[in-house]
């Protein structure tokens, strides 16, 4: 054994606005953006400017890859109505997975609606990701993506929390006494 004690880290980081008994609920981490959106700190303007630039220069990016395959049908030589089919399901592919990205930042889905429903969307959101970049470009103009979603969350946990702090007034340990009438 060695003469130097070590601290275990703490398993919860300590500071302000952590969590810990009757400091209230903690606020969900955004991917991107940590816990910057409650107050708008640390960054936040610079990473919402740079969630916007990245998920357009990767919606770009997709678009060229995108390009390049439709010119390896074309060398194919497999038709007009097969790049016709190519593109209009890419397209439909990409409207279907914006407005199911767009969807996922202002509500959570249904507890019972994960399952096969949520497997068979994975096909989609895979052939669409434009759409979906593109829609993290959209709400990344006026939010961080999923930031209303959070905030109403959060707000309703803090009201919860005061509500139950507000009845736990007093001592609940010194109780009134009994009397001992006996009839």
């Amino acid at each position: 054994m060695s003469d130097e004690q070590t601290s275990s880290p703490s398993p919860e980081p300590e500071g302000p606005g952590r969590g810990g008994p009757g400091r209230g609920p903690e606020p969900e981490e955004l991917r991107f953006f940590g816990t910057t959106w409650v107050h708008h700190d640390g960054g936040y303007g610079l990473r919402r400017a740079g969630a916007a630039a990245g998920s357009l220069a990767l919606a770009a990016a997709g678009a060229v890859l995108l390009r390049f395959a439709f010119q390896g049908l074309e060398i194919a030589a497999v038709g007009r109505f097969v790049g016709i089919l190519v593109v209009a399901g890419f397209a439909v592919c990409s409207a279907l997975a914006f407005r199911r990205t767009w969807d996922g930042f202002v509500r959570r889905p249904a507890p019972g609606a994960r399952g096969a429903a949520d497997t068979s969307a994975q096909g989609l959101m895979l052939i669409g990701f434009i759409g979906s970049l593109l829609a993290y470009f959209c709400r990344s103009l006026v939010e961080a993506p999923g930031e209303k979603l959070y905030r109403a969350e959060y707000a309703t946990a803090r009201e919860r929390h005061e509500r139950r702090r507000g009845a736990r007034t007093g001592n609940p340990a010194a109780k009134k006494p009994r009397s001992n009438k006996r009839r």
